[in-house]
């Protein structure tokens, strides 16, 4: 019988500047474990890639796990795998960035490791053919895909033990192809039917099993830990493997050097199969997953990657500004070049079972280091520009002060989408819509029918685990049919109420929320609208003037309207705060809502930034004060996250109407 090479890949990632506790836990419960048994079995070839900022951080805190791995790369045992140093979707970030990124991680990995490496872990396996070059250029010589990849382009599956070549422009890349079956069994399946899916992988050469993944499978992930150490499973899984007569563990480059190539491939834009699954609108990730189960073999596709910039805005907006300020490199501090390279980190941009776009943290992270290079940039005295910054054919407003950025969005019910102050690198608008995702199905399903998971001697991996569901997250399900930005204009013929505000169910009868304004000068959008009052309309002229000072925004709002009867105006701000439970709102924390009557003036006082926020109107009314959350999914489970302050600032009034509202940011 022919031998199978055994091709094993880990890949260790933690978000940049995670939690020290996350990081501590991943060290605890997998990092260090996996590598001190590692440590016994010098024999057992693997290769490894780690990101840039986990790597240092390892080295300065950790310096025992460190040296651990600098033993076994001398040994031999390791190949290291290089990518970009802060862990970028290379396909989403210039050129510049994509081999400034791959070199530093290199240079790290050549000092204190002696090597510089030829493979490279292609972040989210996203492949872009445009890669190819900057690839090359960089001294890589293979990357790692899926076998979806592959297959979804109608290559055979049987031929999926090896590797394939593919070009552009005449650069040379070799392309291995991970197999997703060892995916799903390492180390979730028992160790003989493990061996056994190893050896499918046999042909009538000396063929590779090819499995590049996740390290924190290897006892971070739920259920993990114990059974990967505890009860052996890793130890046993390696002895069996250095013990089998037909499989041999090899490192990528060795056993390229040693085989030919399977033949010419030329893929299109892919990851693997579930993140094209979870970049789709939800209609479409639905009809998607009915498909599947009528035809569960077949490598359907799903989007790509860059789908998340068009199914999340806030997503988009921040990637565009990112693309912005890579545009001025040549103005940049060596801090300002590390802070954008650290803003291109992955996390924050997606969502599917990983991927971080409803974790705060992670936007507020990706926010700091883009303010950190405006504040570098920043002018010195008020500067407004008008431009597209997000690429959705309409143009924005940006002021920017000494000590703050603004910007205000045409095509967005001329709102305010960013209001950052510098010093503190914190954007009180970065705020997000609460959107349906796909599970939010499978969470209700799960409710109704709390069903048990089958006995089985393995234990399941994050696609299949089943997952207890708390019911009270069900009355959190409610999505949103606009942007949650700041100076939203809601009319209405009927009272607005907590009730009906919290759930997103008042009558609005204007279009002026999330339509088009056009701008007629810096600072000065208009529409021309209507209110649609029991099936009749009546035209209805809405003027957003905005004025700036250096810590401050105010807005003078005249509104006129062939409707004479009495109608209700709400204004509604959207506010993110780090710590939304603390937040003292005229001396009262929100809690489960608040309502505050007869006021013209809000102070908001936010524990994390130490600053007042105060929201002066030129009337009274009433104020209706939420926190909005969103439900979203993790290898942990369902989860419940505090997104943002919703204020509404509600009074009657008869048309015409002139008001004018003020925003200040200042020191407690």
């Amino acid at each position: 019988m022919q031998k199978t090479a055994l091709l094993f890949g880990i890949h260790m990632h933690q978000p940049t500047d995670n939690f020290d506790e996350a990081v501590a836990k991943a060290v605890t419960l997998c990092y260090a474990p996996f590598f001190e048994t590692m440590l016994r079995y010098p024999a057992f070839k693997f290769s490894l890639h780690c990101s840039g900022w986990l790597l240092e951080k390892i080295r300065l805190e950790y310096p025992i796990l460190f040296e651990q791995m600098q033993m076994l790369t001398q040994k031999g045992t390791i190949e290291w795998f290089g990518g970009g140093y802060y862990e970028p979707i290379l396909s989403a970030i210039p050129s510049q960035d994509r081999r400034g990124q791959i070199v530093k991680l290199s240079s790290y990995l050549e000092r204190y490791f002696g090597v510089k490496p030829k493979g490279l872990w292609l972040t989210e396996r996203v492949w872009e053919a445009s890669l190819v070059e900057e690839l090359h250029a960089c001294g890589i010589e293979y990357v790692m895909v899926d076998d979806y990849h592959f297959l979804s382009n109608g290559y055979d599956k049987e031929k999926m033990n090896g590797y394939y070549t593919t070009e552009e422009n005449g650069k040379r890349i070799d392309l291995f192809p991970i197999a997703k079956a060892l995916r799903y069994a390492l180390p979730f399946e028992t160790i003989p039917k493990v061996i056994d899916t190893l050896l499918t992988y046999q042909g009538n050469t000396h063929t590779g099993a090819i499995v590049f993944d996740d390290a924190e499978k290897f006892g971070l992930w739920p259920e993990t830990h114990q059974w990967v150490y505890e009860k052996r499973w890793l130890q046993d899984f390696v002895e069996a493997i250095l013990t089998h007569p037909h499989i041999v563990p090899e490192h990528y480059g060795e056993y390229r050097r040693e085989h030919r190539s399977l033949g010419l491939a030329y893929l299109d834009n892919s990851a693997y199969v579930e993140m094209g699954e979870w970049s789709l609108p939800t209609p479409q990730a639905k009809a998607l997953q009915d498909i599947k189960h009528q035809y569960p073999t077949y490598p359907f596709k799903g989007g790509i990657w860059k789908h998340f910039l068009i199914k999340y805005h806030e997503s988009n907006y921040l990637h565009k500004r990112m693309l912005q300020l890579s545009l001025k490199q040549a103005l940049f501090n060596a801090k300002s070049q590390d802070a954008l390279y650290r803003l291109q980190t992955n996390d924050g941009f997606w969502h599917g079972v990983f991927g971080g776009f409803y974790l705060p943290m992670l936007r507020d992270n990706a926010y700091r280091y883009l303010l950190s290079i405006e504040a570098q940039l920043a002018p010195a005295e008020n500067l407004l520009e008008v431009e597209d910054i997000d690429w959705d054919g309409y143009e924005e407003l940006k002021v920017t002060t000494s000590s703050m950025s603004m910007v205000f969005s045409a095509l967005q019910g001329a709102q305010m989408v960013e209001f950052a102050l510098f010093e503190k690198g914190f954007n009180w608008q970065n705020t997000i819509m609460r959107r349906e995702e796909p599970y939010h199905e499978v969470l209700l399903s799960t409710l109704k029918e709390n069903t048990e998971q089958e006995e089985s001697e393995a234990i399941a991996t994050i696609h299949t685990r089943s997952t207890r569901v708390d019911p009270s997250l069900a009355d959190a399900l409610i999505y949103d049919s606009y942007a949650k930005n700041s100076f939203i204009e809601h009319f209405s013929h009927k009272p607005f109420t907590q009730e009906n505000i919290r759930l997103g169910t008042f009558d609005g009868c204007g279009d002026f929320a999330h339509g088009l304004f056009v701008m007629k000068e810096r600072g000065c959008f208009v529409r021309q609208g209507s209110l649609l009052i029991q099936t009749q309309a009546y035209p209805a002229t809405l003027q957003k003037g905005y004025s700036f000072e250096e810590q401050k925004v105010t807005l003078t709002t005249t509104f006129q309207s062939d409707f004479q009867e009495k109608l209700y105006l709400a204004q509604e701000f959207n506010l993110h705060f780090a710590h939304p439970h603390q937040v003292m709102l005229n001396g009262e924390k929100v809690e489960e809502g608040l309502v505050l009557d007869n006021i013209d003036k809000l102070v908001i006082i936010d524990d994390f930034t130490e600053q007042k926020l105060t929201l002066h109107s030129s009337v009274k009314g009433t104020l209706f004060v939420h926190i909005l959350f969103t439900v979203s999914k993790s290898e942990s489970g369902f989860e419940k996250m505090a997104q943002q302050i919703n204020i509404m600032f509600t009074r009657a009034f008869y048309s015409p109407l002139r008001e004018e509202i003020t925003l200040k940011v200042e020191n407690v």
